[in-house]
């Protein structure tokens, strides 16, 4: 892994959104995997940026999201497929029928996930995998005890991840009971993760996911087998990391024989 330590949520914004625009700018048809939360938006505030101020072009890209409730139709204001829309890609020039959701419909719950595993096939892979972490080491819906080689599939969201969402919705009655998630298996099959995490409620998390052993304790983990790996923390983040100081703290950009 490279750790990254910056000052702020903006410093690191910058940092990680040089490595996703060397990608655009790179591939003829790159593939971005997108996450919801509030630890990838200063990233996306960045891109919306470039592309307004610079004229970066999202058109020949495609999108694909981590997750999506079961039940929630995609144009619902609380449907990650909208949620992405309205947090990034409608802001740039991504046609809306190149961003991806796994399908929430109940109907059609049962084979979705695999079903999703053959849209990131067909797109060829996702080029770089956008996360952030929960406080107990979850990405996307892998909560602690999911399997380290799990595929796209319907998970049970426990109670605290229901109640910790009711903050978006009416009520805790109106939270989805189910999500599909991309399984930790298939995030590693992107070609490069960016994860993000800012202040001191994540350090324990980010300590276990860099420095402990790989363990479905902490899901994140997983990521110590991926070969290209940039984890952007801030001080605070970083607090519980006992080799702090081996880490970059500088965001000078790569070197030359360093490819992204």
């Amino acid at each position: 892994m490279e750790v990254v330590i910056g000052q702020s949520a903006e410093e690191l914004a910058l940092y990680a959104a040089s490595m996703v625009r060397d990608v655009v700018r790179s591939k003829d048809h790159p593939v971005l995997g997108l996450a919801t939360g509030s630890s990838p938006l200063p990233l996306y505030t960045e891109l919306i940026r470039a592309h307004r101020d610079e004229g970066v072009s999202f058109a020949h890209v495609s999108a694909v999201t981590l997750d999506e409730y079961v039940g929630l139709p995609p144009d619902h204001p609380q449907s990650y497929h909208e949620v992405i829309r309205q947090e990034f890609t409608r802001h740039v020039d991504i046609d809306d029928a190149r961003v991806f959701s796994p399908d929430g419909d109940p109907a059609r719950a049962m084979d979705a996930g695999e079903r999703y595993e053959k849209v990131l096939s067909e797109l060829g892979g996702v080029d770089v995998q956008i996360l952030g972490i929960g406080t107990d080491g979850h990405i996307a819906f892998n909560e602690p005890g999911s399997s380290l080689q799990s595929r796209t599939r319907i998970k049970t969201l426990t109670d605290q991840t229901r109640s910790d969402n009711a903050r978006f919705f009416g009520s805790l009655d109106e939270v989805p009971i189910h999500a599909l998630t991309q399984g930790l298996d298939t995030i590693l099959d992107a070609r490069r993760v960016v994860l993000m995490a800012t202040g001191q409620a994540k350090a324990q998390a980010i300590a276990a996911m860099v420095e402990g052993p790989m363990s479905a304790s902490c899901p994140a983990s997983v990521l110590q087998w991926h070969p290209h790996v940039t984890v952007c923390v801030d001080e605070a983040a970083a607090s519980l990391l006992e080799h702090a100081g081996y880490y970059r703290t500088s965001f000078e950009r790569k070197p030359s024989w360093q490819k992204w």
